[in-house]
């Protein structure tokens, strides 16, 4: 590393601006990652500290009632802000493996106030022996660089459907539902409503394909706000509702709700799904037996059980690997059959790193179709439309990613040397094991 890189690193920010223009993008990308990895290690130290202060607390911190308020009073944080730095490090302390994991910077600071939130509150019908798997199975979802908040949610909703008790989940009670519509005295109208996961996934859904960003004749891009996108499509909604309830379409469907789950774990319910696999493996959060709705996630299994009980059912023939099978190929425009198996297998955009949700990905051909490349699910990913539009056409970028189906039927990608030199495969965006 160049003295001026480490001085990037190291030193202060004043006056830097005029000095970054000497390194080269490499060593930019190189500064970014070091600096995101300092804050790390000294928000871990930082917590630390507090706590060691908490615990030994002098006469300026009980003055300032409390190290939380004291550490606000004497920087540029505010108080509440104090306040979580302090709770943090109390509540690390009866999870060393959680604490450990925080310290040496692999789990970030809000990632580790989930976890320690769901220890310290577990589902009521989590057994105490779980808890340690459960905790191995967060900090998975909770390290490296591809762990976000929504994966970390993501596991903690699971986990709360895996140990279902007596009591309704937040999500799935229905008697918290509310909808407020008040209309302003400059005669417009405000809605506000709390809903439980169905309805919210119902009401998704039906707004999915009303929502998307649409060029204008011209070409231009769309320039509605996300906001206004989403009002726009509500109003046509309305409408379609109001004109017989005419209905869109979403990825080549009528809208629906989706809940996807193992035919085994809908007829019977195993006792403890947070254990290691027979082969000796990890436990992958996509295995453990609760539903699975694309836009909300996890779907408790009596709940899922309840929907069964009237429902539309489609069956999709899997392999010992979870991967979707396939019989029919043949033909360019992929089925709705296929595109259900694809749901099914990618859960959305499988670009490594990408959230998209399923409505709004494509079907790529893997070996193009104008190469001879067949319609079939081992040539079929879903992407979505950005990275499908970067495969296909962006200069630069085109033909630099290989994907491949793997021994385990799932697709992988391959980065160029550029980001990658060893060129490692990576997983699938919704391939993740602990």
């Amino acid at each position: 590393m160049s003295v001026l890189l480490s001085d990037v690193v190291s030193g202060s920010a004043v006056r830097l601006r005029g000095r970054l223009w000497r390194l080269s993008a490499a060593e930019l990308r190189t500064a970014a990652i070091e600096a995101s990895a300092e804050i790390l290690r000294l928000e871990a130290v930082r917590v630390a500290v507090v706590d060691e202060l908490s615990l030994r607390p002098d006469d300026q911190v009980i003055a300032s009632r409390g190290v939380g308020c004291w550490l606000a009073a004497n920087t540029m944080l505010q108080v509440r802000d104090g306040k979580k730095i302090a709770a943090l490090g109390a509540a690390l302390r009866p999870f060393p493996a959680v604490a450990a994991r925080f310290d040496v910077g692999d789990c970030s600071f809000d990632h580790a106030v989930l976890i320690v939130a769901f220890c310290e509150s577990p589902p009521k019908g989590m057994p105490d022996a779980a808890l340690p798997r459960c905790i191995d199975l967060l900090l998975a979802a909770a390290s490296g660089v591809e762990a976000t908040t929504t994966k970390v949610r993501n596991v903690i909703a699971t986990l709360e459907r895996v140990f279902e008790s007596d009591d309704i989940p937040p999500a799935e009670d229905v008697d918290r539902n509310e909808l407020r519509i008040a209309s302003t005295l400059n005669g417009r109208v405000v809605v506000r409503g709390d809903f439980d996961a169905l309805t919210g996934e119902m009401l998704l859904s039906a707004l999915s394909s009303l929502t998307m960003p649409t060029p204008t004749p011209d070409g231009t891009p769309d320039a509605r706000s996300a906001a206004k996108r989403t009002a726009d499509g509500f109003t046509e909604l309305i409408r379609r509702y109001l004109d017989c309830a005419k209905t869109g379409t979403d990825g080549g469907q009528r809208p629906h709700v989706n809940v996807h789950i193992n035919a085994r774990d809908l007829a019977e319910h195993r006792d403890c799904a947070a254990a290691p696999s027979p082969d000796g493996g990890g436990v992958a959060v996509s295995d453990i037996d609760v539903g699975h709705m694309p836009w909300l996630g996890p779907l408790s299994v009596s709940q899922t059980r309840l929907l069964g009980c009237d429902c539309f059912l489609s069956t999709v023939l899997l392999d010992d690997h979870g991967a979707p099978l396939d019989a029919k190929p043949g033909k360019r425009l992929v089925s709705a059959e296929q595109r259900v198996a694809l749901i099914a297998r990618d859960r959305g955009c499988a670009f490594p790193g990408c959230t998209c949700v399923p409505a709004w990905t494509d079907a790529h051909h893997i070996r193009h179709w104008a190469s001879g490349g067949p319609t079939v699910m081992s040539n079929l990913v879903l992407l979505c439309r950005s990275h499908h539009r970067l495969m296909h056409r962006k200069t630069g970028f085109v033909g630099k990613w290989v994907i491949r189906i793997g021994v385990d039927n799932k697709p992988w990608f391959i980065p160029p040397p550029s980001i990658d030199p060893q060129q490692h495969p990576r997983p699938a965006n919704t391939t993740f094991k602990t």
